[in-house]
């Protein structure tokens, strides 16, 4: 064997020991927890919810740094550059699946630049209708859209945001062609559906669940798996009719890729004990989520999952940004 192939793998082997030896001391000083979208938004919400027990589990604070812009890109670029070390990390939402079609020039590589720790939870989503829309039922609602194209408007905040990929996926579920009424921001799109102006809107269950309490907006179903235990008399799409409709809006923290193993699986430990605190579960259920199971290959799988769901559809329905 030449000398500098021993080299090579004696540098190999401390490069190994170092890293187990770092692996074990950490963390040793405050975390950063990156949150790609604004403070007071539903990722923000969830970082605030899980920062302060991840950091008692870990045995060091965790300190949240929102970043952001580019429907999170700001943010996720940051976090693709830090060092892998355990330090940064990122709560990032659906929307990260949903980039990589709308944006074909990513400053980064989403399958590449990231580790997923785990899925924290899943939110459905709930399909809407004013009242005074002449549609009690999914049935009913495709029944209309049926008989004139274009015939039935949604609402959302924007071209490619979750309300508008859940609006195209419904048209490709249900067979109708219904008009995309885009806004600027969730707020106006669901104040006009409220007033009438639009008659249909794909909204997150936790932030229209108050406007279906007080009668101004009508469920017709949820787009989860299952009834959500807030609106249990609300059908799922696939009891109402459409079959292999679900969407989700989720959240899930990752790490900079290359982080070690160990690292990864001490911080997926902290998550688990995090998600499995009675009060992160109870607010959680209350904003009508789903709790995930802190599992980092499931994680992974699930995200490319995504990735792939809303490519595909993205593609189909020749859905663009501009």
């Amino acid at each position: 064997m030449s000398r500098n192939v021993l080299y090579a793998v004696a540098a190999s082997l401390l490069a190994i020991v170092a890293g187990a030896a770092h692996a074990q001391t950490w963390p040793t000083k405050p975390i950063t927890l990156v949150v790609t979208y604004p403070a007071g938004g539903g990722a923000d919400t969830m970082a605030r919810l899980i920062a302060p027990k991840l950091g008692e589990a870990l045995g060091q604070p965790v300190i949240i740094e929102n970043k952001p812009g580019a429907s999170g890109q700001i943010g996720a670029s940051a976090v693709a550059k830090a060092a892998p070390d355990g330090y940064t990390l990122m709560l990032d939402a659906s929307s990260f699946a949903v980039n990589p079609a709308l944006f074909p020039r990513l400053p980064y590589d989403s399958d590449k630049a990231f580790r997923p720790v785990g899925v924290i939870a899943l939110f459905p989503n709930v399909l809407l209708v004013n009242p005074s829309v002449p549609a009690a039922s999914v049935k009913e609602l495709v029944a209309l859209a049926k008989a004139k194209k274009n015939g039935v408007s949604y609402a959302s905040s924007g071209n490619g945001s979750a309300q508008h990929l859940a609006g195209a996926m419904f048209e490709s579920a249900a067979g109708v062609d219904m008009l995309h009424v885009p806004y600027k921001g969730g707020a106006p799109a669901l104040n006009d559906v409220i007033g009438g102006q639009v008659p249909v809107f794909f909204g997150n269950l936790a932030s229209t669940l108050q406007h279906v309490q007080a009668g101004k907006l009508k469920p017709l179903a949820v787009t989860s798996a299952r009834r959500s235990p807030i609106l249990p008399a609300v059908p799922t799409m696939a009891e109402a009719g459409v079959a292999g409709y679900e969407v989700y809006e989720w959240n899930v923290l990752f790490a900079p890729a290359g982080t070690s193993e160990a690292i990864i699986g001490k911080l997926a430990a902290a998550l688990q004990k995090t998600l499995d605190a009675a009060d992160v579960k109870a607010r959680i259920a209350q904003l009508g989520g789903e709790i995930q199971t802190a599992r980092p290959e499931a994680a992974q799988q699930f995200v490319r999952q995504q990735t792939t769901l809303w490519a595909r559809l993205v593609r189909e329905r020749g859905i663009s940004v501009d």
